[in-house]
């Protein structure tokens, strides 16, 4: 009997194998890819007192704890053990992030995953798994598109390393990411990233604009450079955003009858009037920048997916932090971990 139940266990374990074998050795990339950045951090108090490294990178790694501190001592985020440690990337880039999505319509494919639930994108460590993941969704038709991760959270599990490409940032720039990365930290709802991406964004924005303010002053050029960033970044935002309503108002239109090539057309004028538009926003002060024309805007859906993850509601977050909170962040964030359960 014993022998009998052990047999069954064995086939379940390996029938488990077999049927979750692409989530288990994505699984596997991910940790290994995760441990060698993890055996390869040095203590940031290692990096400060080395002599080899340059007074510009230990400014901007000690402008970061200033950074942290003033998330959690005057936005309320939680306290952590990140960015106390810190990993040269030696200029290579480090996570590539794939998003798919169905040919007629803006609407990203999803990954589920143990613990943390539903995500519309995927990241890899190995950048050839990456394209060769990218090209099988292509060959089943979804549009797809690779991106950059600038920086991830591990949700408190391990410590997240400052990493050296972050700071080639702006002072601005480098306060957005890092208050993002600690709203993750925060606040992480499973299953729900439109609404994790959003919040993060939208505390990010409004939280380094304060920060820089608190730090430099209401005139100073770090301040003025960053609103004016983030200002052609917000119009570019909703350009998009708009461009993804656009799309999906012509593919409403779309029926079984009408051919491929029609449809494909048809989807291509769209594609094309919103990069012609784009060419030039708020008054011409900043053209389209070959970065964003080689990012497969003219081709793909899946290009519109992330400022769906990442932009979608940020008036809503915008609207209730003035008007229910009167802009008094520690009482919003309070009020946001008490209607949502956090991981």
């Amino acid at each position: 009997m014993l022998r009998k139940f052990g047999i069954l266990l064995l086939v379940a374990a390996v029938s488990l194998c077999i049927i979750y074998r692409d989530l288990l050795s994505y699984g596997w990339m991910q940790a290994k890819g995760q441990l060698h950045i993890l055996r390869n951090v040095r203590e940031v108090s290692e990096i400060l007192e080395n002599p080899s490294y340059p007074d510009s990178v230990k400014q901007k790694i000690l402008l970061i704890q200033e950074i942290k501190k003033f998330g959690v001592d005057s936005l309320g985020l939680s306290p952590s053990r990140n960015y106390t440690t810190f990993y040269d990337q030696q200029g290579k880039k480090l996570m590539w992030l794939l998003t798919a999505s169905e040919k007629y319509k803006v609407e990203a494919v999803s990954w589920k995953f143990p613990v943390v639930g539903e995500f519309p994108y995927k990241g890899f460590f190995d950048s050839t798994r990456a394209y060769s993941e990218k090209a099988a969704l292509a060959g089943k038709g979804y549009d797809t598109h690779m991106g950059e991760a600038a920086a991830w959270s591990m949700l408190g599990y391990v410590r997240d390393p400052i990493l050296s490409g972050m700071l080639e940032r702006t002072e601005g720039r480098l306060a957005n990411l890092i208050l993002h990365e600690l709203t993750h930290g925060t606040l992480f709802v499973k299953g729900d990233m439109e609404l994790n991406e959003n919040l993060a964004s939208f505390v990010g924005d409004w939280g380094a604009v304060q920060f820089l303010n608190y730090k430099y002053g209401p005139d100073s050029p770090q301040l003025k450079r960053y609103e004016l960033q983030k200002k052609y970044q917000d119009a570019w935002s909703q350009h998009m955003l708009r461009g993804a309503g656009q799309l999906d108002s012509l593919y409403s239109t779309f029926t079984e009858t009408l051919s491929s090539q029609v449809k494909d057309s048809l989807k291509q004028e769209v594609l094309d009037e919103i990069l012609s538009r784009a060419d030039t926003l708020l008054e011409g002060k900043y053209p389209l920048d070959s970065q964003a024309k080689a990012s497969g805007i003219a081709s793909s859906n899946a290009y519109f997916i992330s400022y769906k993850t990442y932009r979608s509601r940020q008036n809503v977050f915008r609207e209730e932090f003035s008007s229910r909170f009167n802009s008094n962040f520690p009482r919003y964030l309070h009020y946001l971990k008490q209607k949502y359960p956090s991981l």
